[in-house]
């Protein structure tokens, strides 16, 4: 069956019970999948082709919500200035009226002089309490205009009963989402707004959305780089950290590529724009966080659930409070107060809230600090290990994980070829692919000004090496480059000069690459990469974190143990193959272990796809980036470790506030129900409740 999907801009919505009543009834559809985000108040559906759009709004029009499809001008993920109108409007009549409520009651002269001072004036006969109707009318504008979404929604949604069935003012949700979107926002408005565009010689200043791909444009000292793109002209340093969390400018010149909304700090840079609007680096971050705030943990599908029968339940022991109360009393005004009181301190705002503003919080601090939780789930598989009798493994790719991936070819062993022929050959295969071995030996090919030939047959077999035949000169070479074991003839077939060679530069930790040329092995290259400078470090940290690493390559055991050795890591595994990398993954998984994958390229895909959680580094493949759990903009092992302390944070905050919410119900609705609670008293710990758990949560913004 073919399926679409179908993106929503909703309206209406005001707490968490609001997106479970959306997705019941989109989900109610034949076929149909749907995730509503609170936090953008949008809808991503998945639907067959015979389900039409109109059929889709209206299934949430049903609900008495509104709903359009998302597009560009109404893509405005935070309406913060209509939110925050209705927080200030509720807090100026709130306060007054619960500072006459509680406190200006209590006192007698204050209230007989008022009473004498309207009485005079006629407006009000002193047998009428004056502070109880001002009470009232401060209450109207609260009541009625505040809180007339929540009331809207909630008289319409009374065949879906949801927390807005019992809530009755609308400061809350304002007041949550003013200020805790602040994460999501401050990600999103990270980039320049205009830009000074170079056209024939003039610079032109223009919005950011007149940029397009090809464009030249001027970054001065302090501005936002406008988008993704390379420098052409000039030096200087970006700060990259408001991205990927990195303290330290990064210097950049000439054919160094730079992200958008990365700041500038010295001398004027020219930059052609490789990427503009949503494929920037900038919108994919942003997408993944979005993605992820509308996605559900299970503890949060949980509490869901309680969230959902919750309702219902306390409906119908407000109605069963009342009847025993009116069976015991048999006054009606007496058997009503407790009823209500129940109403009012039995709201699940505290319990919808518990989840969802934590991983908002969580998520938005990862963003800040370079780490993008791609699902909430990973919060809990982070956790798990914990309480086992063994450790969790982690398992980390060395090149472009452990070492920094930049393949450098240190020294070049030819037999009976000369040098700019091998390295125009090798480069002109090498050029095909994106491993980090081949960019260095392209990399040194470029370097020696060599020029590239044709290429056909072109093969790539990850983590054995590249096949093709090459042109050169008019002459044809059937290529082979590779590691000695993964050359078609293997091992056997080298003569002893060659093997020597091999041994040799195993021996200094790093690896070899054989080139064969019709068969015939004509060089051998030696090419090894660096260690990254927080590497062992880190490790440390994840040890001390309880986390076992385990190294995993396809390089030799020598050149593993070699960077074992340096990192610190007491295992490893090497000339493990990509599809072997799999095994290794579930080999420890059988063993009863949970394992942590981290890895960076194509050949890491699967191994990610398959460990119980996955990172990726930000500065690898899209395949890898695709299936990880986390991805770290800040492509280190400090990250991984900052990523895991993060999710542990943030789930136990999450658990505080489930059990805070639990207890608060627990202990408030047998009060409320036995007539010991006072329904103004039930109102403002409903309130603390809920301030509680924001206010908790808040906590995960000050995490380093």
């Amino acid at each position: 069956m073919d399926v679409r999907t179908i993106d929503l801009k909703l309206h209406g919505m005001s707490c968490s019970s609001c997106v479970a009543t959306i997705e019941g009834a989109l989900n109610e559809l034949p076929g149909v999948s749907a995730t509503v985000n609170f936090a953008t108040e949008t809808a991503h559906v998945i639907a067959p082709e015979t389900i039409e759009i109109p059929t889709v709004i209206n299934a949430v029009s049903n609900t008495g919500y509104r709903a359009e499809l998302l597009n560009a001008t109404n893509n405005q993920l935070l309406e913060s200035p209509r939110l925050e109108w209705h927080l200030i409007l509720a807090t100026l009549f709130a306060l007054p009226t619960i500072i006459i409520s509680m406190v200006m009651s209590l006192h007698e002269p204050i209230d007989n002089a008022i009473y004498k001072i309207l009485d005079l004036l006629k407006i009000l006969h002193p047998t009428n309490h004056p502070w109880g109707w001002l009470a009232i009318a401060l209450s109207v504008p609260v009541v009625f205009i505040a809180g007339w979404p929540i009331h809207r929604v909630g008289l319409r949604s009374l065949r879906r009963s949801n927390m807005d069935t019992l809530i009755s003012i609308g400061t809350l949700s304002a007041f949550i989402w003013s200020c805790y979107a602040a994460a999501l926002r401050a990600l999103l408005n990270m980039g320049a707004k205009e830009v000074s565009i170079l056209r024939n010689g003039e610079e032109v200043l223009a919005p950011i959305d007149h940029l397009n791909v090809g464009d030249l444009f001027l970054v001065r000292p302090g501005e936002a780089i406008a988008t993704d793109g390379v420098v052409v002209e000039g030096e200087g340093d970006v700060d990259l950290s408001m991205l990927t969390g990195e303290s330290l400018p990064v210097h950049c010149g000439p054919g160094k590529r730079v992200i958008g909304a990365t700041i500038n700090k010295n001398g004027p840079l020219v930059v052609r724009a490789e990427r503009v609007g949503a494929q920037t680096e900038l919108s994919r971050i942003a997408r993944m966080v979005v993605q992820a705030q509308g996605e559900k943990a299970p503890i949060a599908r949980l509490a869901d659930r309680i969230a959902a029968l919750f309702v219902p339940t306390i409906i119908a022991s407000s109605l069963m409070t009342c009847a025993v109360w009116l069976s015991i009393t048999r006054d009606l005004s007496q058997s009503i107060a407790p009823a209500i009181t129940l109403l009012v301190i039995a709201c699940p705002c505290a319990l919808g809230l518990a989840t969802p503003i934590a991983f908002l919080v969580g998520s938005g601090r990862g963003a800040q600090l370079g780490i993008i939780m791609r699902t909430p789930a990973a919060l809990e598989r982070a956790q798990r290990g914990k309480n086992n009798q063994e450790k969790p493994i982690l398992l980390l790719d060395k090149t472009g994980t452990v070492t920094t991936g930049h393949i450098e070819v240190v020294a070049i062993e030819r037999y009976g070829i000369e040098e700019s022929l091998l390295l125009s050959i090798a480069g002109t295969l090498e050029n095909q692919s994106e491993h980090p071995i081949a960019r260095g030996v392209v990399a040194l090919a470029k370097i020696q000004g060599v020029s590239f030939g044709l290429i056909s047959e072109f093969e790539s077999h990850p983590g054995r090496g590249v096949a093709g035949r090459v042109e050169i000169s008019g002459r044809s070479y059937l290529t082979l480059i590779g590691s000695p074991e993964s050359i078609a003839y293997g091992t056997a077939g080298y003569s002893p000069e060659l093997l020597g060679a091999i041994t040799a530069i195993k021996a200094r930790g790093r690896s070899p690459i054989v080139i064969s040329l019709d068969g015939s092995a004509r060089a051998i290259l030696e090419v090894g990469d660096q260690i990254k400078d927080d590497s062992a470090q880190a490790i440390e940290k994840l040890s001390k974190l309880g986390y076992e690493s385990v190294l995993l390559t396809g390089d030799s055991k020598e050149a593993a143990a070699h960077i074992a050795s340096v990192a610190g890591i007491k295992q490893f595994r090497a000339e493990v193959l990509p599809e072997e990398k799999v095994g290794v993954v579930k080999e420890f998984q059988e063993q009863g272990r949970d394992v942590i994958m981290i890895g960076d390229g194509v050949n890491d895909a699967a191994a990610l796809a398959t460990s119980n959680l996955s990172m990726a580094m930000g500065t690898g493949t899209d395949s890898a980036i695709a299936v990880a759990d986390i991805t770290l903009m800040r492509a280190s092992l400090s990250a991984a470790a900052d990523a895991l302390r993060l999710s542990r944070r943030t789930l136990r905050i999450i658990k505080e506030n489930l059990g805070w919410a639990f207890i608060y119900n627990i202990i408030g609705i047998p009060l409320a129900a036995t007539g010991n609670l006072n329904p103004m008293y039930a109102g403002g710990a409903m309130a603390l409740s809920s301030f509680i758990v924001v206010a908790n949560s808040l906590r995960l913004r000050r995490f380093k």
